[in-house]
């Protein structure tokens, strides 16, 4: 990764040969044997990735900052557990975690979108494993996800994850930019009871115009706007989960953000600044439930982003 990169240019090669290592470790040893074997794996990569070890570094330090009581938090476990992840997302879809080891925690909102077939958007994030509930998702007939992914990055993964069960497909549509065309796709799948599953903490592909500046973790950093345009143009209510791992299994947090987002032309960018800082104080708050399981390895805040730039 070089400083001038954004992130979607980061080639995924060295994570994919990781995952397909971890994968064949678990196969031939089981959980335990694979968390022994884990410990080298990572430290190679986290040797090995200095700006994703910065970035990590430099989150845990605005993690500490927004504590009340002072964890014991480091780069390094911050690594290991995103090993862990991405078992549990091989794990999940090999049906070895299922309805019966997670536990749900909503506002019953979502549930009566489904039964009054109503789609709607979903936005997750890179914090937890999102992956766990499009998985569980498909055992749930009435519930029909598509995922609006960067395909750049998700087609090795996908591909793998074919291999691992050939029943794991989910339906997934690569997104390059807001155009007319594309929102009326996505307004007829949310007309048809589907839901829109988006990521609400990564910059757009197409540059930088479609961003928020909001105070995340007590500065200043870019969030997308993507997901919650998408939301106003379809007029569609929008739900936020997150899906976090604690000592006795998974919770997943699916709570409704909005029964509909509208705005006028004049007001637009104003409320829409508005909406993204909710989200990101959301996001803070699942962040420092669980600090260690937001897995942006790249330079987020403004700050840093601007210091990269200034280093070119």
């Amino acid at each position: 990764m070089t400083k001038r990169h954004h992130w979607s240019r980061i080639s995924e090669s060295g994570t994919v040969f990781g995952m397909k290592l971890l994968l064949l470790i678990y196969r031939l040893l089981g959980r335990w044997g694979f968390r022994v074997v884990l410990f080298p794996v990572i430290a190679y990569y986290y040797l090995r990735n200095q700006p994703a070890r910065q970035a990590s570094q430099q989150y845990l330090s605005r993690v500490q900052s927004c504590l009340q009581a002072q964890k014991s938090l480091s780069s390094f476990k911050h690594f290991l557990m995103f090993g862990e992840t991405l078992l549990d997302k091989f794990l999940v879809w090999m049906g070895q975690i299922t309805l019966n080891d997670v536990q749900f925690q909503t506002d019953g909102l979502f549930e009566q979108a489904i039964e009054n077939k109503q789609g709607g958007i979903i936005i997750v994030s890179h914090l937890g494993n999102t992956e766990v509930c499009n998985a569980l998702a498909r055992q749930q007939p009435d519930l029909k996800l598509t995922l609006l992914v960067y395909t750049r990055h998700a087609e090795k993964f996908n591909s793998l994850m074919q291999k691992v069960n050939q029943q794991a497909q989910v339906e997934m549509y690569q997104v390059t930019e807001m155009s007319p065309a594309f929102a009326m796709l996505m307004s007829e799948r949310v007309e048809a009871g589907e839901f829109l599953v988006i990521a609400g903490d990564r910059t757009p592909v197409t540059g930088e115009q479609r961003v928020s500046e909001v105070d995340f973790l007590g500065a200043s950093a870019p969030m997308p706007q993507g997901g919650f345009i998408l939301a106003g143009l379809l007029g569609c209510p929008v739900f936020l989960m997150f899906c976090l791992k604690h000592p006795d299994g998974y919770h997943i947090y699916l709570e409704q953000f909005a029964e509909k987002l509208s705005w006028s032309r004049r007001e637009r960018q104003l409320k829409l600044d508005n909406v993204v800082q909710q989200y990101a104080k959301c996001l803070q708050h699942y962040c420092l439930k669980a600090p260690l399981q937001w897995f942006n390895f790249y330079p987020f805040w403004s700050a840093e982003i601007d210091s990269n730039r200034k280093s070119e």
